[in-house]
């Protein structure tokens, strides 16, 4: 992250009252059409002379107003927060959205910006601030107007492979394992990250041993099945096969993210790993016994080395 980077939870947080340029939204996962519309407004804020900044809300408004639950999120918050830095955010407000900020009105959350902030330009794709989503484009033109900032909406949609890119679609080919679908829409590899914890031991026993990883329970993962990854450990890169499933054949049913690093023999045991998930090697099924389970294995891995490889 940049020096002049700086992170606030609260508005009240925020050092400097400077000329800004604010995009607004959710921005989970920072996706291909995220980053059309940062790339834009960093650019147009740097020519002005002003900060790039984002107000990003956390928890999604969509998990407190329909009171979801489990996996939702694409990111952690923090890699959400390292993704927009090195778009060149130079700002992130994480802004809490509970009852509170629900019941909140459009005039009165943005003037409260415009109080923290020399606001020049809001950016977005679409716009729902404030209370009963009143402050829509509409809303916010006029109220700049008066307060003295303008508004951007990004009406051209980005595509990959002649298609919108939306989280939801990210969302869908998660669901399906479609790695080549997900990867494309980020511009970037899927990655999970999580301190590598000890397991049962069952793999090394099988000759392939596997750092389980405690992955954060709100984030999604790919379709149960094994994967070709790549494992990120303190800036090193091996290349991994990784189960992601509730490993059927040993009648387990937590669902657990092992990977199998390839010519690979520390203990890593507290360490945190991350994991680029590349292609999916073949969904998760249940073996008559241990034996058949490790000669599939010893495929998988052939398999994960020949993908990696081309």
């Amino acid at each position: 992250m940049a020096d002049n980077f700086q992170r606030v939870d609260d508005l009240a947080e925020i050092q400097e009252r400077l000329p800004t340029f604010l995009a607004v939204g959710v921005f989970d996962g920072i996706h291909r059409g995220h980053q059309h519309l940062l790339q834009q407004m960093v650019a147009a804020a740097r020519s002005a002379g002003a900060r790039p900044a984002v107000l990003t809300f956390f928890p999604h408004p969509k998990e407190v107003i329909l009171d979801l639950k489990g996996r939702l999120y694409l990111t952690t918050l923090e890699r959400r927060i390292a993704l927009l830095a090195a778009e060149g955010i130079e700002l992130v407000i994480v802004h809490p959205f509970n009852e509170k900020v629900r019941q909140t009105r459009a005039r009165t959350f943005i003037e409260n910006l415009c109080h923290r902030m020399d606001l020049r330009q809001i950016w977005g794709g679409s716009f729902s601030l404030g209370y009963q989503r009143e402050g829509n484009a509409e809303f916010l033109r006029k109220l700049g107007e008066e307060k003295g900032f303008t508004v951007h909406v990004m009406q051209d949609l980005v595509q990959w492979r002649g298609e919108r890119v939306s989280s939801s679609r990210i969302r869908q080919a998660l669901a399906e394992g479609d790695m080549a679908e997900v990867n494309g829409c980020l511009d970037r590899p899927f990655c999970v990250s999580g301190q590598v914890t000890m397991g049962d031991q069952r793999g090394r026993q099988l000759g392939f041993p596997t750092a389980n990883l405690v992955v954060w329970e709100q984030q999604l993962l790919p379709a149960n099945g094994v994967y070709a990854t790549y494992a990120q450990l303190h800036g090193d890169v091996y290349q991994a096969a990784t189960n992601v499933g509730v490993r059927p054949t040993v009648n387990d049913r937590k669902l657990l993210v092992e990977a199998h690093l390839l010519n690979f023999e520390r203990e890593i045991y507290g360490e945190t790993l991350s994991l680029d998930f590349i292609a999916r090697v073949r969904d998760e099924r249940k073996f008559p016994d241990l034996t058949a389970l490790t000669e599939q294995i010893k495929t998988d891995v052939a398999t994960v080395r020949q993908i990696l490889a081309e």
